[in-house]
C-alpha cells in the first residue's frame, strides 16, 4: 500500500467502512464515542507509533482526513487499551505511547493567571485546565521528563521534544503543604512534577 492509499475497505468491519466513506467530510465535531457500547469485534492491524504516525498492515496511512476520522472515533477504555468505536463495533488497535502529539503551545500570563493553549498534530486545540490536566512521566531511555496533556476522554497527547523544551521554561517552584513544590501553572491549576521525576 502506498503512503496515499487508504486501507482496503474490503478488509474493514462494516461500521468502519461506513465511516471511511465520509472521511473527507468537513464535520469537525467528534462523535459521542464515550456513550456508545457496541460489542468487541476483535483487533485490527492499525498502530499509532510514538511519533504520531498511523500505520495499517505495517504501512503509513497517508490520507490525513482518514487519520483524523479514525482519531475521532478513538477511545481508551478502563482496561488501558485503545479502540476504534462505532455505534455497532468496537475494534482494538495498538498505540505505542499516546495517540496524539502536542506540537505547538501558546502561553500567556504568569503564575496563577498563566494560560496554556496547545495544538495537537491532528489540529485539535486544548486549553490546559483541571479538565485537561498535565501529567508527567520519566523517559525510560534517557531519564528525561515526558509531559502529557489530556485531550478528551482518556486520550492524551505527548509533548514533542521541541515543545518539551518550551514547557521546561515555564517550570516554577511554589510553597506547598509539604514544602517546596515544582510544577507548571495552567488555567488556575498547579500541575506538580513529582520529586522523583526531577532527579
Amino acid at each position: 500500500m502506498s503512503d496515499n492509499t487508504a486501507p482496503a475497505p474490503t478488509s474493514m468491519p462494516e461500521g468502519l467502512k461506513a465511516l471511511m466513506s465520509r472521511a473527507d467530510a468537513a464535520d469537525k465535531s467528534p462523535p459521542p464515542v464515550e456513550k456508545w457500547n457496541p460489542p468487541f469485534c476483535g483487533d485490527l492491524d492499525i498502530r499509532v507509533a510514538r511519533d504520531g504516525t498511523w500505520f495499517y498492515l505495517g504501512s503509513p496511512i497517508g490520507r490525513q482526513p482518514l487519520v483524523r476520522l479514525f482519531a475521532s472515533v478513538l477511545r481508551k477504555d478502563e482496561d488501558g487499551k485503545h479502540y476504534l468505536v462505532t455505534p455497532v463495533e468496537k475494534i482494538g488497535i495498538t498505540v505505542d505511547d499516546a495517540p496524539f502529539l502536542a506540537v505547538e503551545m501558546v502561553a500567556s500570563g504568569e503564575g496563577e493567571d498563566q494560560q496554556l493553549t496547545l495544538r495537537t498534530n491532528l489540529g485539535e486545540l486544548v486549553k490546559v485546565t483541571d479538565k485537561h490536566p498535565l501529567r508527567f512521566e520519566k523517559e525510560p531511555d534517557s531519564g528525561g521528563l515526558k509531559p502529557y496533556v489530556l485531550v478528551r476522554g482518556r486520550l492524551e497527547a505527548l509533548f514533542t521534544r521541541a515543545l518539551m523544551y518550551q514547557l521546561a521554561d515555564l517550570i516554577v517552584d511554589r510553597s506547598g503543604s509539604g514544602g517546596t513544590e515544582t510544577g507548571i501553572w495552567g488555567g488556575g491549576q498547579f500541575f506538580e512534577i513529582g520529586p522523583d521525576l526531577l532527579k
